[in-house]
């Protein structure tokens, strides 16, 4: 594979999951390892330079905003590349302002960063960069956790740098119609390690061959079908009226105690009064700006985070022989009637191989060796990981994992399965084997709950919208807004 990119290129960097995109950009962000991490074939130059000897010329997002969260605090997050590239004091904090501004993250200098959700991660990552203002920015799926404002609200704090600073770009995203109005250049990486097609984004975009369907690659003019009308059956869970939160907000003010101010710490709640009633096949759609508490709201429908007040039951169809309070059951209680999926697919491997990661769970049930090869052979195979069986699930792409992690769950068959952004980072092909299994087993009478800002996939897979909205009021409350909150 041989690439040239020129200064002030903006390059789309498309390619089927696994692809090497994201190796490609650590590459160029001279953060890709040393030789003890592997075999480096071939020239990776920056100026005619080692990227690793002038990494302060790049800026790169990681897939994982989580990885690049490193201060408590999120003016202290946005300053510290910032301190370390020696720009001078004065100067930091109103870069740091003005990043803030440009990525839509209205929250005060000292909001602990533990307490922002996935999507503002993301934007405080991206701030980060902006902040830097470096001559080459890298990013790796910008916009995969962010809601459709804060998309645009991403895409235009980008145009506006570049067309400042005349910065080059290089950014990986499957999906095409997000960025194609800002580049001038598309790139497609084949499986193998080589380039499919490179050019103008007309001429590539235009895949008069096929040959980038084919591969699966995110086209402008990509249509999703909805699902045939599914039959409901009986209820499985029912909410009523139900608060839910975790976490500590800092709040300014205070008392001065010893010469220093403190500040009041406090739960976040979120005080829904919503009357939710999940029956078997159903499908419902979290849906809502970054920061409203789909998250939260997910991983307590999941049984995995205790109500604060209101009614959550697990209803006799899902409980059986448990109590009526999901979060009250044993992780081996959960396995077969509630399957959660994080948001970070990190967060739940435990597993040496891909292999014994999705084996986990059918052998805590007990399941009989040949049944839990069936289980497993299965997966590998539709989800197209079949020839990573034996790789350690860490060394995945983002795309990978986020299939894996959906795997693990689906391989218990739970009644109920919970998922937080199932479908990001998927090129068209792997989103389309995901979706599908997905579907089946709400045809089957599983129900779906999802928090998701994927469109298509909530067409995809015929499911019912309940969206989100939230304001921090003075007293530090978030009041959520689900007046369009209906049974499902």
């Amino acid at each position: 594979m041989t690439i040239d990119i020129e200064p002030g290129e903006r390059v789309l960097l498309l390619g089927a999951s696994g692809a090497g995109k994201s190796t490609l950009l650590a590459g160029l962000a001279g953060v890709l390892g040393g030789d003890d991490e592997g075999d480096t074939l071939g020239r990776l130059e920056i100026d005619g330079a080692d990227p690793r000897s002038v990494r302060g010329r790049s800026g790169l997002l990681l897939q994982d905003p989580d990885s690049q969260v490193i201060l408590a605090r999120v003016g202290d997050d946005i300053a510290f590349a910032c301190e370390n590239l020696g720009v001078p004091r004065g100067e930091i904090w109103s870069r740091v302002r003005e990043a803030l501004d440009q990525v839509g993250l209205t929250l005060p200098l000292d909001h602990p960063t533990a307490a922002l959700s996935g999507g503002q991660k993301q934007r405080l990552a991206l701030g980060g960069l902006l902040a830097m203002r470096p001559g080459l920015l890298l990013l790796d799926e910008p916009t995969a956790n962010l809601d459709p404002e804060g998309v645009l609200d991403v895409c235009s704090a980008v145009a506006a740098v570049l067309e400042r600073t005349g910065a080059t770009l290089v950014v990986v995203e499957h999906r095409v119609s997000v960025w194609r109005d800002l580049v001038d250049r598309v790139i497609v990486l084949g499986s193998d390690g080589g380039v499919l097609a490179d050019g103008h984004p007309d001429a590539v975009l235009a895949d008069t061959s096929n040959e980038l369907r084919r591969a699966g690659v995110w086209l402008p003019d990509t249509r999703v079908s909805a699902p045939a009308e599914i039959s409901l059956g009986e209820p499985l869970m029912t909410a009523d009226g139900l608060t839910v939160g975790r976490g500590a907000a800092v709040r300014g003010g205070g008392s001065k105690h010893r010469g220093r101010r403190t500040r009041r710490t406090q739960t976040v709640a979120l005080p829904w009064h919503a009357d939710v009633a999940l029956r078997e096949g159903s499908a419902l759609a979290l849906t809502g700006r970054n920061g409203t508490g789909k998250s939260t709201l997910a991983l307590t429908l999941g049984g995995l985070l205790p109500a604060i007040g209101g009614l959550l039951r697990a209803e006799p169809a899902l409980a059986a022989t448990a109590s009526s309070d999901p979060a009250a059951w044993r992780s081996r209680e959960l396995l077969t009637r509630i399957g959660s999926v994080f948001q970070n697919p990190e967060h739940q491997f435990v597993a040496s191989t891909v292999r014994a990661e999705l084996a986990i769970g059918p052998r805590a049930l007990g399941a009989a060796p040949t049944e839990v090869d069936r289980r497993v052979s299965e997966l590998l195979e539709r989800l197209d990981l079949d020839r990573l069986a034996e790789a350690n699930p860490f060394t995945l792409s983002g795309g990978q994992k986020r299939r894996l992690s959906v795997a693990t769950a689906l391989a218990t068959r739970p009644r109920m399965l919970v998922l937080d952004e199932p479908t990001f980072g998927q090129d068209a092909n792997t989103w389309s084997a995901l979706v599908q299994m997905i579907g089946d087993l709400r045809a089957e009478g599983h129900a779906i709950v999802a928090s998701t800002h994927d469109a298509e996939f909530i067409a995809a897979i015929g499911a019912n919208e309940l969206r989100l909205t939230a304001s921090v009021e003075s007293s530090g409350t978030v009041a959520a807004d689900m007046s369009n909150v209906r049974s499902v």
